[in-house]
């Protein structure tokens, strides 16, 4: 794949064509949701994970798997349920016929893995995707094993539903790179989504792009350079987050009990990276850290009692901040 391209120009060429064109095939079958697909491609060739937040019915699985077919990846969805055990994920050891003992794969082994509602389960089991979402490989009976490469999470959440269900805690908010929030469709875009679900209309995707591909374009994206002054300012952006530090604003100090840490500066460099180079830049600048700002701080704030009490949400901080 790497002979292919002459220089890394143009194989971030190539990464701005191949963007475009996985944009123009997933359109096929999702309606409108643009910036939530260009959130997930973004995180997806930055090597990260995301977790997708909606309410019930806006094509949160469709999209998963649609995105999984026209990448021709290995696609896995695993419904969360207050019952579901950790061997259910990542697979258990079982006696043969030979009386010997073999790992038989959880459904944890696949290159595209959908969390469906990954709060309603115990965090026993939450904690299950913790060592395969950091270190890309599970742990059973003291054996390791390695997931497939490459290796990406997209987990969806329910935000109305309070009752059975387990907030997932910091630790693995954190392992997320992009947390990108799913509105409603605009009146237009659900008249197009009923006209082409009530009828027999079937559409063909292609695949874009193989697995191959991506592994060499998640290097590519680490292989940008970034000027001074953007590293600074994503840097600067995340200790803003910090209350009780030099650089909070008034308001972070009033508002947050908790903010970001260092693994959000390294996303916003990496998502600003590869934001660059799917729009055709060479090099990120501050514009670029600013556009993917809110998926990778979002989940990263923690609201004190006063935020809440005053409606302040972490959208106006990042916001204020931005």
């Amino acid at each position: 794949m790497s002979q292919e391209f002459t220089s890394d120009v143009q194989a971030i060429d190539a990464l701005a064509s191949k963007y475009q064109a996985l944009r123009k095939e997933i359109a096929k079958v999702i309606v409108g949701q643009d910036e939530v697909v260009k959130g997930v491609l973004i995180s997806l060739f930055s090597n990260g994970h995301s977790l997708l937040v909606g309410v019930p019915g806006l094509a949160k699985t469709l999209l998963v798997s649609t995105i999984a077919e026209v990448l021709d990846l290995e696609f896995k969805r695993i419904q969360f349920t207050p019952d579901l055990m950790p061997s259910d994920i990542t697979g258990t050891e079982i006696l043969d016929e030979d009386r010997h003992f073999k790992f038989n794969r959880g459904p944890i082994f696949a290159n595209i893995i959908l969390a469906d509602e990954i709060n309603r389960t115990p965090p026993k089991t939450q904690a299950a995707l913790l060592e395969a979402m950091q270190e890309r490989s599970v742990t059973v009976s003291g054996d390791r094993h390695l997931l497939p490469s490459p290796f990406f999470v997209l987990a969806t959440q329910n935000p109305i539903e309070q009752e059975g269900t387990y907030p997932l805690p910091e630790a693995q908010l954190d392992r997320f790179m992009f947390n990108i929030p799913l509105d409603y469709p605009s009146y237009d875009e659900e008249i197009q989504v009923v006209k082409t679900t009530t009828s027999i209309q079937e559409n063909k995707l292609n695949h874009i792009l193989s697995s191959s591909e991506i592994l060499h374009f998640q290097q590519l994206v680490r292989k940008i350079p970034v000027a001074d002054n953007v590293l600074e300012y994503a840097v600067s952006l995340a200790s803003k987050t910090r209350p009780g530090t030099a650089k909070a604003t008034e308001q972070v100090n009033q508002y947050i009990s908790w903010g970001a840490g260092p693994r959000a500066s390294q996303f916003l460099v990496l998502g600003a990276k590869c934001h660059a180079a799917i729009t055709g830049k060479y090099s990120p600048d501050i514009a670029d850290v600013k556009a993917i700002a809110k998926y990778v701080l979002r989940h990263r704030i923690v609201r004190n009692y006063k935020a809440e009490a005053e409606g302040m949400n972490e959208e106006k901080v990042i916001e204020a901040l931005l």
